[in-house]
């Protein structure tokens, strides 16, 4: 058992104790006594005690972990214990008043306001105090729609007592009608702690959302870098927590994990602004005005896990062309190769819309692993010299290192790393790279494939 939940246990069951301890004193003192208002509230400090065994045992209930049945946990069972609570209220008000409307058309009522009578009185007065401030406490703490129900009976139970202490003062000053306009009050205090108490569960019970609370996660959640809109909110409170989901607009062409980190940030946003929350996060992939016609190509295509690469976008005579290499198995049929190309130049042609021209190349994309071994050290050497002298004839690239070269069924591959200016434009490394592997392959026969890393000249 949770230390709060522990707490909460030890709460209503010290309430138990002194609702029933105050409904004894009050029966007794209102029967030697004749008063009504009295009565009414030993009545009322009656209902009190059997709602609070009733929250005694919504308390443990709502204390249980989520299960198969209750997949948000049991939270809500202290607020159906509360509206319980609620129906004892207003029936024991509507019986005190008309009890009240009955004694007003009785000729004369014979109170005996004697001094046991009003230190019972004193004495309630004094315990209902200390466990209101105290359930309010715990309840605020705990954020338990029964314990609130407690403090509310408390605390009506306190201005009521009071409420008979002056009609008994009245009555034992020769004004005996005092004690039944004193039942009046007390059934007045009983109504408003219950409207007050059927307010809050009613509004639990049909999930209405935390007051303010939307608007502020609203303006925390667009704050969080990566969002670049909320679309949605929805909270509602499930016992101490407050249960939601919060929509996010992020850029389409972000990747996954950079969508699980913004997530990930709008939620710990959330959290740390409203601790006793748990909120469920997703995200809608936006097309921003900024988008470039790359970007927007990468996307479709991406949607269809088809990897592109060398996209040309160009503007002719006011007509926009756009190509790319699309890579499909090397073993498929061409036929069903160019329907997946087709419809890839299609879904384009949809997402740029206007006048277009889409044109794909068919490209083969290697799925099978190669089997390999290394070359003997005479060949490993003689491929390292032939590439260190046409990296002197180019001058780009540099301090050739690292070199691998593997023998495979389909020829040489060849892996070595590299050194080039750090503010030459990618472009310029690439045809450098390119124009050396072009020339690796006439000067070594065999070579299938070359595979150039450059790094960064180290300063």
């Amino acid at each position: 058992m949770s230390d709060t939940h522990a707490l909460k246990r030890r709460a209503a069951l010290a309430s138990i104790v002194a609702s029933a301890a105050l409904t004894l004193a009050k029966f007794v003192a209102g029967v030697f006594s004749g008063s009504l208002a009295l009565l009414s509230e030993a009545g009322h400090s009656f209902l009190d005690t059997g709602a609070t065994i009733l929250t005694y045992f919504a308390v443990r209930v709502a204390g249980k972990p989520a299960d198969e049945e209750h997949h948000y946990g049991h939270g809500k069972f202290e607020a159906l214990a509360a509206l319980a609570e609620t129906g004892f209220l207003f029936a024991l008000a509507a019986f005190v008043a008309i009890e009240a409307v009955r004694r007003l058309s009785v000729a004369h009522t014979e109170i005996d306001a004697s001094w046991p009578v009003f230190a019972v009185l004193v004495v309630s007065i004094i315990v209902d105090m200390f466990r209101w401030r105290g359930l309010s406490k715990i309840s605020r703490e705990t954020k338990s729609d029964a314990l609130a129900a407690d403090a509310l009976h408390f605390s009506s139970d306190l201005f009521a007592s009071a409420l008979v202490l002056i009609g008994l003062v009245a009555a034992r000053n020769g004004y005996p009608q005092g004690d039944t306009f004193a039942a009046f009050g007390v059934a007045g205090f009983i109504f408003v702690a219950g409207f007050r108490l059927a307010r809050r569960t009613i509004d639990t019970l049909l999930d209405t959302a935390p007051k303010g609370m939307a608007a502020r996660l609203e303006q925390i959640v667009g704050r969080v870098p990566g969002v670049q809109s909320v679309e949605q909110i929805k909270l509602r409170p499930a016992g101490a927590e407050v249960i939601g989901e919060i929509d996010i607009g992020v850029a389409r062409t972000l990747p996954i994990e950079r969508v699980s980190a913004v997530r990930k940030a709008v939620q710990d946003a959330s959290t740390r602004a409203f601790p006793d929350t748990n909120l469920t996060v997703t995200a809608t992939p936006l097309a921003l005005d900024d988008e470039t016609v790359l970007e927007r190509a990468l996307v479709v295509s991406a949607r269809r896990r088809l990897p592109i690469h060398h996209v040309t976008v160009q503007e002719i005579g006011g007509q926009r062309s756009v190509s790319f290499d699309l890579e499909l198995d090397g073993r498929m049929p061409h036929g069903k190769a160019h329907e997946i190309a087709t419809d890839l130049e299609n879904a384009l042609e949809s997402e740029l819309g206007g006048a277009i021209e889409v044109e794909s190349h068919i490209e083969p994309l290697e799925t099978d692993e190669l089997a390999g071994r290394d070359v003997n050290p005479a060949t490993t050497e003689h491929i390292l010299s032939a590439l260190k002298r046409r990296a002197a004839e180019g001058g780009t690239i540099s301090d050739l290192h690292n070199l691998r070269v593997r023998e495979t069924p389909v020829g040489l591959v060849v892996n070595y790393h590299c050194r080039v200016d750090p503010n030459l434009p990618v472009l310029t490394v690439h045809e450098a790279v390119d124009d050396l592997d072009h020339k690796l392959r006439a000067d070594v026969p065999g070579v299938a494939r070359v595979v150039g890393h450059a790094e960064p000249l180290r300063s």
